[in-house]
């Protein structure tokens, strides 16, 4: 009996191979994301018996607590997944591009162009126009970085190298302007700007779940349509350029797609990080490393990391909601230092 399973697009075009183990644990990792989402639904300030809760996705007008569920609780956890998932597959994109273990949306600049442009929307008073406006802001802020990087970058193309070390020097230069901005800003502004540096799905409401659905639902599809050039990239420039693969333009749709991934999560959720470093590594333990079967596993592994940090935020500290940034940093800290312990 073969191990892999081949699914076939419309008219041939898109061929997936898929190995059965990867797709068992695939559709595991999807159940135990449902069960999560649903034990999320039902614990808050005010827990609810999943009966109540069933109740009330499935018959809202008779159920008491309709509105609990449907206006507070549902857009943060349908959020916090489509986030956690887009965080962790723009990871798994950075990691293969760079062909770095240790890259990840941070490592290159990305959330640091979006932390910028967030906060000095802030301190400028841009609060006023509405905070419908800060996650135009703190997309626009990560899309000018990636141009920036991939400007100084190109040189006859961009090489894993180079990209590398300008993301790291622009993101290091990009967080002391973020903290310069804070210290001298008003505390209120202050305070304001560190929370959402630090991620908090805090009051998410059904417009950022709006806002955030056609970054997911276009963007991860033409990830996973492009994870087999991932797979010949990690052969080198050399080996995939004569299996006939365009090496440069692959690299950019990628980056581009790193980018709008990372980009639009710190938009709706604050500065989440780690999540992309993570995620791709718990996959890997768990699959093949075939990117093709990796992409679905570290999605649904960093919707399941974020889905559980914010729940202990919420409901661990009441009536304290702390950021879920703040256990994932807990978590993400001490696993980069194993990882560098690893590969010493």
């Amino acid at each position: 009996m073969s191990r892999s399973i081949v699914l076939h697009g419309p008219k041939g075009r898109l061929a997936l191979r898929l190995d059965r183990r990867t797709l068992v644990v695939t559709l595991l990792l999807a159940l135990v994301l449902a069960a999560s989402a649903f034990l999320a639904l039902c614990q808050g300030s005010y827990p609810t018996a999943p009966g109540e809760v069933l109740e009330a996705l499935l018959f809202p007008a008779h159920s008491d607590i309709a509105l609990i569920v449907h206006e507070i609780r549902l857009p943060r956890v349908l959020l916090t997944v489509m986030v956690g998932a887009s965080l962790a597959v723009a990871g798994l994109i950075l990691q293969g591009l760079v062909r770095n273990p240790l890259a990840s949306p941070d490592v290159i600049g990305i959330t640091g162009g979006a932390s910028v442009a967030a906060v000095l929307f802030l301190i400028l008073g841009g609060a006023s126009l509405g905070e419908a406006w800060l996650p135009v802001m703190a997309m626009g802020g990560a899309a000018l970085v990636a141009l920036i990087i991939i400007a100084l970058a190109w040189q006859r193309g961009v090489t894993p190298a180079r990209l590398v070390l300008i993301g790291i020097g622009i993101a290091a230069a990009l967080g002391a302007v973020t903290m310069l901005m804070i210290v001298l800003s008003p505390d209120t502004t202050a305070m304001q700007a560190y929370v959402w540096l630090t991620g908090s799905l805090y009051a998410a409401q059904w417009r950022e779940v709006v806002g955030m659905l056609p970054w997911v639902a276009i963007c991860l599809p033409l990830a996973l349509s492009q994870a087999r050039q991932l797979d010949v990239l990690a052969l080198g420039d050399d080996m995939a350029t004569g299996l006939g693969s365009a090496v440069q333009g692959s690299r950019l749709v990628l980056l581009l797609l790193s980018v709008a991934l990372a980009g639009s999560a710190v938009a709706f959720a604050g500065g989440l990080s780690f999540i992309g470093l993570i995620a791709p590594h718990i996959a890997r333990r768990l699959v093949a490393r075939s990117f093709t079967g990796l992409m679905p596993v570290t999605a649904l592994i960093g919707a399941l990391i974020l889905l559980y940090a914010d729940l202990i935020g919420r409901t661990l500290f009441l009536p304290r909601d702390l950021p879920a940034g703040i256990f994932v940093a807990g978590i993400g800290a001490p696993f980069l230092v194993y990882l560098l312990y690893r590969w010493r």
